[in-house]
């Protein structure tokens, strides 16, 4: 078994150095011009935007796809001039800024990614006639931006858990967690648009099939490592080639374009007092809820909750009591991965699908339980939901290309003020 184990991982590592060179390129018939409109989460459909040379030569104009998506191709590398024609957006929305000409740079095969943020009409930040408009605004931007927060910090919450049970039980810093929420979305993706399974019996299988295939994972591979005796930092190591493997295979089944769902991908917002929610946000806000209300009941009244928290608590005191503490980790692992792919999935609802979208929120997930406390699960959902807050509502006074670094400085302060985390116990050291 032992050179079975240490094959697999030789095996491992090389197919994460021949597979990690292509990891910056970008597609082999990529040169041009590529870019995303969104406002509040969904695409803009129907955006005009013309592409020509530095001095004014048409080179194409596009108009936006349902995924809010845009693409031109150019025959030869330079700078050039994206302007959006503000005319063709939503009439509530506009240009941070008020700039829409960008001059990007397309270099020899490779695609040029060109941003626009949009927000709502008379945000904040802009100068307002009537002050009291002005300040009415910024309290109903703050509103949408705290309902835009909840939203994300619920499916990083469900993601979170599952993370913080599997280290709670093994000790084990998983960093292909993000490729469980990856997988749920692309499973869901395969049966929904592959199979021409609706989206919510394709969601129910995804989930069902990355469960499976999570308890696979520990019945084969990590619980072969424990059984070796094998350290939580050399596991530690190997998740992250784990994690880089799985990132590949979804590349190469996937590929790198994005993608949507068949169904619920663009929805009108309903006006509810000062905050614009889609009717899908809100349906997936009560099952992320529900979720966790359910794992949390199970946890603190079910038998094999209590046998979780004691295998979490102390594992040998836990087997000399008689709890099987392998099969209790086995079904932490299938409960964790299913919640995982549950999350990629309500992610994938809220903007589009690709095969980085777990790597994406990865760090925001470890923020979530580190601030809430390791290895609780409460604290997974404290910390989450300070995180997707924070997150949200520092766009504004901050540029949103900078919101998850602010996110991450308010992580830093409490842990140097409660270094256990939120709902974390002390633990003594030596």
């Amino acid at each position: 078994m032992r050179r079975a184990v240490i094959a697999f991982t030789a095996f491992l590592g090389g197919l994460v150095f021949l597979l990690a060179g292509p990891a910056h390129a970008g597609p082999a018939d990529c040169q041009g011009l590529r870019g995303t409109l969104t406002f509040q989460g969904q695409p803009v459909n129907g955006a005009k935007i013309a592409v020509t040379t530095e001095s004014g030569q048409p080179v194409e104009e596009v108009t936006t796809n349902a995924q809010g998506a845009w693409d031109v191709q150019v025959e030869q590398p330079g700078r050039f001039k994206v302007t959006l024609d503000t005319a063709t957006l939503p009439q509530n929305v506009e240009i941070r800024g008020g700039n829409n000409v960008r001059t990007p740079t397309v270099y020899e095969g490779n695609c040029s990614s060109v941003l626009y943020a949009l927000q709502a009409k008379g945000a904040a930040g802009q100068q307002q006639g009537d002050s009291g408009a002005g300040q009415s605004t910024f309290w109903a931007q703050a509103a949408q931006l705290t309902f835009e927060g909840l939203n994300l910090g619920l499916i990083i919450a469900l993601a979170a858990l599952g993370l913080s049970l599997i280290y709670g039980t093994t000790g084990l810093t998983n960093f292909a967690h993000g490729e469980l929420v990856t997988l749920g979305a692309i499973l869901t993706y395969m049966f929904n648009v592959g199979f021409g399974l609706h989206l919510i019996p394709a969601a129910v299988a995804g989930v069902i099939l990355a469960g499976a295939l999570g308890y696979g994972q520990d019945r084969f591979f990590w619980g072969q490592l424990r059984k070796r005796g094998t350290g939580t930092i050399a596991m530690m190591i190997i998740s992250i080639g784990v994690a880089i493997f799985l990132r590949y295979i979804f590349l190469i089944f996937f590929s790198a374009q994005t993608e949507s769902f068949a169904q619920y991908t663009a929805q009108p917002g309903i006006e509810i007092g000062p905050i614009s929610a889609a009717p899908k946000n809100l349906v997936a806000m009560g099952i992320e809820l529900a979720v966790l209300i359910v794992v949390g009941i199970a946890l603190t009244r079910t038998r094999t909750g209590k046998a979780a928290r004691a295998v979490a608590d102390n594992p040998a005191l836990a087997a000399s009591s008689g709890i099987n503490v392998d099969g209790v980790i086995r079904i932490v692992w299938t409960a964790g991965a299913a919640i995982a792919a549950l999350a990629g999935v309500m992610l994938g609802l809220s903007q589009n699908l690709k095969y980085t979208m777990g790597q994406d929120i990865l760090l925001l997930i470890f923020a979530g339980v580190t601030l809430g406390g390791l290895g609780t699960a409460f604290g997974a959902l404290v910390g989450s939901l300070v995180v997707g807050l924070f997150i949200q509502v520092s766009t504004l006074w901050v540029p949103p290309e900078l919101k998850s670094v602010g996110a991450l400085a308010v992580l830093i302060i409490v842990l140097l003020v409660r270094p256990q985390g939120i709902l974390g116990r002390r633990e003594r050291i030596g």
